[in-house]
């Protein structure tokens, strides 16, 4: 038969797991001594890549760390987290280098020329000793359609510096470029508004 507790048996039982959880969470913190830049990917075919980064970026703000932003494929829509970055010109760089969403331009020699511009721009801010992170929004995508030569772009950031951590966005990330990271998450997809009509809102997607 199953044993009947009183509700304070129960707490104190509940209690004492979570101390014992707090004590061995607290030895395995203890081995965590590194500090240092990260490479860190989002991917996967759900929402929320860009949203999950700019969160991050955020947290630079509040930490008075500079940052700067490099929209791959992201420049004919007026995304609602440009204006609220842009309130912060002394910590954040934006810049958005491509012509629209590729599916849009339907002109493959200007997103590569439009994706080769804004990698320059990307490496400036990785190799400025004042920016502390460096978000590549949809790089992946670039790199998906072989707009950048994706050893090139892994054997640069493979080589950078100690202390920058670099955010790479986008869906279908490259396994080199997997491979290299410190931090990958996949943004898995269960359900989606689209399919029920919704179109892109303000707020929501942009």
């Amino acid at each position: 038969m199953n044993e009947k507790l009183s509700e304070e048996e129960k707490n104190q039982r509940a209690n004492e797991k979570r101390r014992k959880h707090k004590a061995a969470k607290d030895r395995l913190l203890a081995t965590k001594t590194r500090e240092g830049g990260l490479l860190i990917v989002h991917t996967g075919k759900g929402k929320g890549k860009t949203t999950a980064a700019i969160g991050m970026v955020a947290r630079c703000i509040g930490h008075k760390k500079k940052v700067g932003i490099v929209q791959f494929v992201k420049g004919k829509w007026e995304t609602g987290e440009k204006a609220v970055l842009e309130a912060f010109p002394d910590l954040v760089t934006i810049t958005a280098m491509g012509d629209g969403f590729t599916w849009e331009t339907q002109d493959r020699a200007r997103d590569i020329e439009a994706a080769n511009k804004a990698w320059l721009m990307a490496k400036q801010m990785i190799e400025d000793p004042k920016i502390a992170t460096v978000l590549l929004d949809e790089i992946n995508i670039v790199l998906r359609n072989d707009y950048l030569n994706i050893g090139d772009v892994v054997n640069y950031l493979r080589g950078k510096p100690l202390d920058k951590t670099i955010i790479c966005t986008g869906r279908n990330a490259k396994r080199e470029l997997i491979d290299i990271a410190d931090l990958v998450t996949e943004m898995t997809e269960i359900k989606h508004h689209f399919r029920a009509g919704y179109k892109a809102q303000s707020g929501i997607e942009f």
